[in-house]
Formats: C-alpha cells, sequence, structure tokens
C-alpha cells in the first residue's frame, strides 16, 4: 500500500515537476525579452543609456535565477525508472538537484559580479559617447570638453559637477549653435538640497556627541552643507557598540603632472572583498579631487 501511494505520488510529481520546467523557462525568456523590448522601445541614446544602467544586470540576475530553478526541475525529472526502487532515490535526486541548481545560481552570479560590469561598461560608453543628432537639420553634434561646457551650465549645475555627484554632457550643432544637455550620476554620491534642489550636499564633518561603549550606544552629530546655496543641515546618527577605525586615503604627487603624453587618469579601488571601483579622469587634478571627496568610510563599511 505504501509502495502504491508512493509510485503514484512519484507519477503526479513527475508530471507536474516536467510542465513547471518549460513555465519557469518560459518566464526567463519573457523576462529578457520585456527587457530587450523596452530598451529598443526608447528613441535617444540617453533613455537607452539610463534603462540600461540601471535595470539590465538586475534582470540578467533574474533571468539567470530562474534557469537555475529550471535546471533544479528539470534535474527533478530524470532517471524515473531508478526512482520507482526506492524513495530513498527521490531524496537523493532532490539534494544533488538542488546542488546543481544552486551551483549555476553562484556562478552566474559571480560572473555578473565581477565579469560582466566590464561589458556593460563598454555598452554604457557608446550609448553615452556616439554623436548625438540635431532634430531639427539632422547632422551630427558635437560633444564639449569639461572646459568648454561651463558656458552652458548654471551656476547650480557647476556645483553639482564640482561635487562629483552629477556629470553633464553638453552637445552642440556648431552650424546652428543647437544645444542638448544630458545629465548622468556622477563618481561620489550627494544628497539633494531641500532648499535649492541640487545634489551638491555634502557631509562637511562629523562630531561624537556621546562615546559609545560596550554596552550602550553613542552618537554622531554629522553636518551637511550645500556647496551652491550654502545650507547647513545637521543629522544625528546612532554609534554602533564596537567602532571600527575608518580609512583615510591621499594621492601622492605624481612627477608626470605636466606631461602632455598623459590623457587619462585611471584610478582603480579595490575593496576587501575583491570589488573593483574605476574611474577614469581627463586630469590629475580631477583625480586629486575625487580622492579628497571620496568615502572610504562608506567603503569599508560595504566590504565588512
Amino acid at each position: 500500500m505504501n509502495n502504491d501511494f508512493y509510485l503514484d505520488f512519484l507519477a503526479k510529481w513527475q508530471q507536474i515537476v516536467y510542465i513547471l520546467v518549460f513555465v519557469v523557462l518560459a518566464a526567463g525568456i519573457l523576462n529578457y525579452l520585456i527587457f530587450k523590448l523596452s530598451f529598443a522601445s526608447k528613441k535617444t541614446y540617453k533613455e537607452k543609456y539610463d534603462l540600461a544602467s540601471e535595470k539590465e544586470s538586475k534582470k540578467l540576475l533574474t533571468g539567470h535565477i530562474l534557469i537555475a530553478v529550471a535546471l533544479f526541475l528539470f534535474c527533478n525529472t530524470l532517471e524515473y525508472e531508478t526512482m520507482k526502487l526506492d524513495p530513498l532515490w527521490f531524496f537523493i535526486r532532490l539534494f544533488v538537484s538542488m546542488c546543481i541548481g544552486v551551483l549555476y545560481g553562484y556562478i552566474a552570479q559571480l560572473i555578473l559580479k565581477f565579469y560582466y560590469p566590464s561589458i556593460l561598461e563598454k555598452k554604457l560608453k557608446k550609448l553615452r559617447y556616439t554623436p548625438r543628432i540635431n532634430p531639427e537639420n539632422g547632422k551630427k553634434m558635437k560633444l564639449l570638453s569639461e572646459d568648454e561646457e561651463d558656458a552652458y551650465l548654471d551656476e547650480g549645475m557647476q556645483a553639482e559637477e564640482n561635487v562629483f555627484s552629477v556629470d553633464y554632457d553638453v552637445w552642440i550643432d556648431e552650424t546652428t549653435g543647437y544645444t542638448k544637455i544630458e545629465k548622468y550620476k556622477g563618481h561620489l554620491s550627494a544628497l539633494e538640497c531641500d532648499r535649492c534642489g541640487f545634489q551638491t550636499l555634502r557631509l562637511q564633518k562629523e562630531e561624537v556627541i556621546k562615546e559609545a561603549t560596550e554596552t550602550e550606544d553613542g552618537e554622531l552629530l554629522k553636518e551637511f552643507k550645500c556647496s551652491y546655496c550654502n545650507r547647513i543641515k545637521r543629522k544625528n546618527v546612532v554609534l554602533a557598540h564596537k567602532i571600527k577605525d575608518g580609512t583615510t586615503g591621499k594621492l601622492i604627487d605624481d612627477p608626470l603632472a605636466h606631461d602632455s603624453r598623459i590623457s587619462v587618469v585611471k584610478i582603480e579601488i579595490h575593496g576587501t572583498k575583491g570589488e573593483v571601483k574605476e574611474y577614469d579622469f581627463q586630469n590629475l587634478d580631477q583625480a586629486k579631487n575625487f580622492l579628497n571627496e571620496f568615502d572610504f568610510e562608506k567603503l569599508e563599511e560595504e566590504s565588512i
């Protein structure tokens, strides 16, 4: 009787899981197709850039997770005749299938975390720097340099660029003077000022109001200042019991600072978990300003 119950359960399991394999695979394919259609429907390079930078990696990860689930389900349809011999084989197959599915998902996650960012970066650079077209006459526009574009940015926009929270690209049609300004995320994060509305509110100083002990939390006062309208904003933050020393960084003066052969300055920041962040600058002054503003303590917290 028990054997009949097991065989009946196994037969139904086989049917249900076999159907679920195609359902999950279809969901994964649909997830990818929806993203590709959404990407293709964007009319401008800027819209494509924003979609790819914000959602492409997440959509790929979701797709690979669904593939991992489908792989787990498919493995649970194999060796049906062997499964009939003893219920123990059913649990062995379940365990092995789970290991295969988790292994696939883990490898896919590692590829998306460490290898795919370089591929995505090339794609984003192509989208960002492909010459824009003047909609009025169909002519290609010119991308202005950092020095040239300041004439087309207001003071608030320039302040955002100075703190590296936002980066603006200015395209111009030299024959007609038609301009197009595109806004991108900068190298560093900054809060939006609630007075002027620009992303120029940066941390200026910290003051410990109450020291943390082994049994009680402490209190830290953070003071933010807007580099555009000079608004001061203060925020109290709880200090945990255990406080770790922060890390500071400083760029050593480069003897090649005035070498005309230098066209790009590249900075790589390696985290303790192996993650790598890369930044490109047009000159050493930009790189120095970047490191002076970089939040190394935040990077250390993300790596823990």
